[in-house]
């Protein structure tokens, strides 16, 4: 006899198949029957306590719903639309940027200069240490700069470009 033949006998001995599964003992437990007599343990009120909301039929919890307490959307704050800095709450996406636009670069820099973020810093204009700086076109440029920052406008990158300067960014 081969091996697969007496595996085969002993299933079939012990009867095993698709009609006789069950699931492992204290897997399941019995459904609770509400509303049965006092000796069922939910009776008379079917374990919904004494009036109030969740006593009535069709109440349901929201999923918002915070116990009573003041929910979180009408804590928050009302202003409209998506792109205004104040109307997020949370502000999961908004980028951080500290702004310098060319008027500023223009009054406090000399002609031929390099800026990069430590010139910006000690000429007061760039100071918070971890957020990047993005150059702005504001302002005319009267004079040539080689700038290192971490961005740069449209607007504010051709003007330099037209001044006779260059714009070297910073990979983050």
């Amino acid at each position: 006899m081969s091996e697969q033949q007496t595996v085969d006998e002993e299933l079939k001995a012990e009867n095993i198949g698709l009609h006789s599964l069950k699931p492992a003992p204290g897997s399941k437990r019995d459904r609770k029957r509400v509303g049965r007599g006092h000796g069922s343990g939910h009776g008379k009120t079917s374990g919904r306590g004494h009036k109030g909301y969740g006593s009535r039929a069709g109440a349901k919890d929201r999923a918002r719903f915070e116990g009573g307490q003041n929910p979180i959307h009408m804590r928050m704050r009302k202003l409209r639309g998506p792109n205004k800095k104040m109307s997020m709450p949370f502000e999961p996406f908004r980028t951080h940027t500290q702004h310098v636009n060319l008027d500023d670069l223009d009054a406090r820099f000399d002609d031929g200069a390099t800026i990069d973020l430590e010139a910006l810093r000690a000429a007061g204009l760039a100071k918070k240490r971890d957020i990047p700086v993005k150059v702005l076109g504001r302002g005319e440029l009267t004079k040539k700069f080689t700038l290192i920052v971490h961005k740069v406008s449209k607007s504010a990158g051709e003007r330099i470009e037209a001044a006779g300067g260059t714009v070297q960014l910073i990979e983050e």
